[in-house]
C-alpha cells in the first residue's frame, strides 16, 4: 500500500488506539501528530497551547507536511486538524482519509479531559467541538467509521476498507 492512513476524528475517538494495533497488524508505521510534535518541540501539547492555539496549529501544519511526504504509514491526527483546509489537502494527497466518529456520550465516559486542552472544560465543550467540527470531518474523510462497538470490530471494519 503506497497511500497513507489518515485517521481524523475528535480527541478521544479512538485514533490513538487504532492506529496502534493497525500499525501492529498492518505492520505499517505509525505516526500520532500530537506526539511527533510533543517529541520535536520537547514540550506538552498542554504547554504549546498556552503560548496560544495559534501558535499550536503551526507547528501541526508543519508536522503534517513532513509526515505527509512520506508513503505507506498511519497517520493519527489530533482532532482539530480539520480546522486547517490546507492541512486536510496535503493530506488527502497521498492519503485515505478515515473519520472515526465516537459518539460524543461514550467520548466523555472514557477519556481523562485533563491532558486535552480542549476538553478540560468538561462535556459541554465536547459536545461544542463536536457540532463545530463534524461537518469538516463529513467533508474531508473518504471513509467514516461509527467507533462504538468493541475495538476487533472496528479495526475489522477499518481493514475491511483499505485491504
Amino acid at each position: 500500500m503506497n497511500k497513507n492512513i489518515v485517521l481524523i476524528g475528535m480527541p478521544g475517538s479512538g485514533k490513538t488506539t487504532l492506529g496502534k494495533i493497525l500499525s501492529r497488524e498492518l505492520k505499517l508505521k505509525l505516526y500520532d501528530v500530537d506526539n511527533f510534535i510533543e517529541t520535536n518541540e520537547d514540550k506538552s501539547i498542554s504547554e504549546l497551547f498556552k503560548v496560544s492555539e495559534e501558535y499550536f496549529r503551526s507547528l501541526e501544519t508543519k508536522a503534517i507536511e513532513k509526515l505527509s511526504s512520506q508513503e505507506g504509514v498511519i497517520i493519527s491526527t489530533g482532532g482539530g486538524v480539520v480546522k486547517s483546509p490546507y492541512n486536510m489537502e496535503i493530506l488527502k494527497k497521498n492519503g485515505l482519509i478515515i473519520f472515526i466518529n465516537r459518539p460524543v456520550e461514550n467520548i466523555i465516559t472514557d477519556i481523562a479531559t485533563e491532558n486535552r486542552p480542549l476538553l478540560k472544560d468538561g462535556a459541554e465543550k465536547i459536545y461544542a467541538l463536536y457540532n463545530e467540527r463534524y461537518e469538516l470531518y463529513k467533508k474531508y474523510c473518504h471513509y467514516e467509521i461509527i467507533n462504538d462497538k468493541d475495538i476487533n470490530s472496528t479495526i475489522a471494519e477499518i481493514k475491511n476498507l483499505i485491504l
